[in-house]
């Protein structure tokens, strides 16, 4: 494993019983990447981040987090899913303290945390509401202010913009780049939405249909902010666009 890299994937194969859904899947994640996955409707995006997480056990090959299997008792791993996984009868900063405490950080640390999660998301006023009193934009802010504040050494995330319109989308995502360039997290980010992948990835892997395969990945160096309506925007999308429409 190179230095850098802390995610390796080596022939990765998941079967449900006779269907083949990710087939010898092999790749690395570089330390500190915001990772954009995109694929096909249907091809078994979140069943590849489910066995990352080994909410799947995998039939065949490895996942390594920097050169050790996964292991989630170990590793510090993050997942954000679709749906908000707010805990309703905490408040805003009881819900980003969560995972803070159950780790015992200390109670300096722990508040200097919460208040930088906070303050990025804009949330520092609401901190003492509960999930039912905010919209849903605003409690998916608290589950990603939460998994940054714990500082995880991988960052997962299931399409977690996937039911909001795009004016919140587009500001949630400013959000999670500012997050991820202040803390370094590594971000595994899995989208169907291409737009999405250009708007945030530092790379970009297309995956096929099931059996599902990395078709390719491909380096996005397009300064950020990014104009979604600018030559060298539009011409990578475009790119990623003819990718998947592999059929």
């Amino acid at each position: 494993m190179k230095e850098d890299t802390i995610v390796e994937v080596k022939n990765l194969t998941k079967k449900f019983g006779d269907l083949l859904v990710l087939d010898n899947i092999s790749f690395e994640i570089k330390r500190g990447d915001l990772l954009c996955v995109v694929g096909p409707t249907g091809c078994g995006k979140t069943t590849f981040l489910n066995s990352l997480t080994k909410l799947y056990d995998i039939t065949s090959g490895q996942i390594l987090l920097d050169g050790e299997t996964v292991n989630l008792s170990k590793h510090n791993i993050a997942y954000i899913f679709q749906e908000t996984s707010t805990m309703p009868w905490l408040t805003v900063e009881k819900n980003v303290s969560f995972g803070l405490d159950i780790k015992h950080v200390p109670e300096a640390e722990k508040k200097k945390r919460v208040e930088e999660v906070l303050e990025i998301v804009g949330l520092i006023d609401y901190r003492k509401y509960y999930p039912r009193q905010l919209s849903s934009s605003m409690q998916q802010r608290v589950v990603i202010a939460r998994a940054f504040a714990t500082k995880p050494e991988l960052l997962l995330m299931d399409e977690p913009y996937a039911q909001l319109d795009v004016e919140l989308r587009f500001r949630l995502e400013d959000e999670l780049v500012k997050l991820w360039e202040q803390t370094g997290t590594t971000v595994l980010f899995i989208t169907h939405n291409i737009e999405e992948a250009v708007y945030l990835g530092e790379n970009i892997m297309i995956l096929t249909n099931k059996p599902t395969k990395v078709k390719k990945t491909l380096p996005n160096s397009i300064p950020r902010p990014r104009d979604i309506s600018a030559p060298e925007f539009v011409k990578l999308r475009n790119q990623v666009t003819e990718l998947i429409k592999w059929w």
